[in-house]
């Protein structure tokens, strides 16, 4: 892994599954899968909204994965019991966030209250609540310590907040709202970011000083694609979005107490923004939405593959895991692994996390021909 990141050619490519909440796998796939391979165990929901599952050590060392991965920041939740008449599911997490999902054939929570949604001033903000950023989940010094000196060491991902500061502008606010904020009143907005901003920081401070001796990648996260262009415009990011991302990555990198990695998971087409990315301190890029415009994998190496690794991008998962046969499956892992591997710098990963519609016999023909 070190050698990956590094842009060295390694013996073997490394391999993440699971390490963090955007290379993971649904509940429903992950069920489905343990089924297959008839291992019978209870499987644990370790992030609510996107359903994601705790993917068990036997699982973690049948594929030969490379990273063990934490997110102190997920808090626990508490499923609200009321009897919806339309049958759904609700829970409210820290920040006063509100979700639900369907009680039948549902698959994810999806966002339905804000915040801070509505006509709102910088008064608003500055008495909104937000979380105490030093409430960390669980004791994460002592599952790092476990896994750094394991026989066979991970390379181990601290992410250590649920979103990015953009997207907490898109849940606090609403999409609506954020979007004509951006457009009409960009002070207001960037007083909200600034504010997530300074929360996110303290959360780093306080995740380092008690893990920090053992990470390797520090990770996060902020969508700034969609899939045929940018959410928002270059000019746009430059001028507002950049100089908060760099202030929160250098932040990080000169908090932590050894050399660590820095990782950025951002869906869609993105390409416009990879110099921007690199030029502020991004280390490592994630997923590389190939199915995206203007996100082919043999351009980007050639244009960037010097300079950012790619973590990802190993197969398309919007069409071809949920409905390509095994076949199609293995011949896009050795395209994806012929376009992106030369030379180091790539750490296979599918593209975001496996969805339910995928099956068992496709997840095992992609770990097959990594392992090819």
């Amino acid at each position: 892994m070190l050698k990956a990141l590094n842009h060295k050619e390694p013996d073997r490519i490394p391999l993440d599954f699971g390490g963090c909440s955007q290379t993971g796998i649904q509940v429903n796939a992950y069920e489905n899968l343990l089924a297959h391979l008839n291992i019978d165990k209870p499987v644990e929901v370790t992030d609510m909204v996107q359903q994601l599952a705790g993917i068990d050590k036997d699982i973690l060392n049948q594929f030969k994965v490379d990273t063990r991965g934490l997110n102190p920041s997920m808090s626990e939740v508490d499923i609200e019991s009321d009897q919806d008449p339309a049958g759904y599911k609700y829970f409210t997490d820290r920040w006063g966030i509100r979700y639900r999902k369907p009680k039948v054939g549902d698959y994810y929570y999806d966002l339905v209250g804000h915040p801070l949604g509505g006509e709102i001033s910088t008064h608003d903000i500055d008495h909104f609540k937000f979380p105490d950023p030093t409430q960390l989940r669980g004791d994460m010094g002592s599952i790092f310590k476990a896994w750094a000196e394991s026989s066979n060491p991970p390379a181990i991902v601290l992410e250590a907040t649920e979103g990015g500061m953009v997207e907490f502008g898109f849940w606090l606010r609403g999409f609506n709202a954020f979007y004509i904020d951006v457009a009409s009143d960009p002070k207001l907005a960037c007083y909200l970011l600034d504010k997530i901003l300074e929360f996110k920081m303290a959360v780093w401070e306080a995740a380092l000083a008690q893990a920090g001796q053992y990470v390797d990648v520090t990770w996060e996260a902020d969508d700034l694609g969609l899939q045929n262009n940018t959410m928002f415009s270059p000019n746009f990011y430059r001028k507002y979005i950049k100089p908060r991302h760099q202030k929160l990555f250098s932040y990080i990198k000169h908090t932590s107490p050894r050399k660590v990695f820095m990782g950025l998971h951002s869906c869609g087409s993105i390409r416009a923004l990879i110099p921007e990315l690199i030029e502020i301190g991004v280390d490592v890029l994630n997923p590389i939405q190939v199915s995206a415009a203007r996100m082919d994998t043999k351009e980007l190496k050639k244009e960037f593959g010097k300079e950012i690794t790619f973590w990802g991008g190993g197969v398309d998962t919007q069409s071809i895991l949920p409905r390509g046969t095994p076949e199609d499956v293995r011949n896009e892992v050795r395209r994806r692994v012929e376009d992106l591997s030369p030379g180091g710098g790539f750490v296979f990963a599918t593209v975001h996390n496996i969805q339910p519609d995928v099956s068992p016999q496709n997840i095992l023909a992609m770990m097959a021909a990594l392992q090819e």
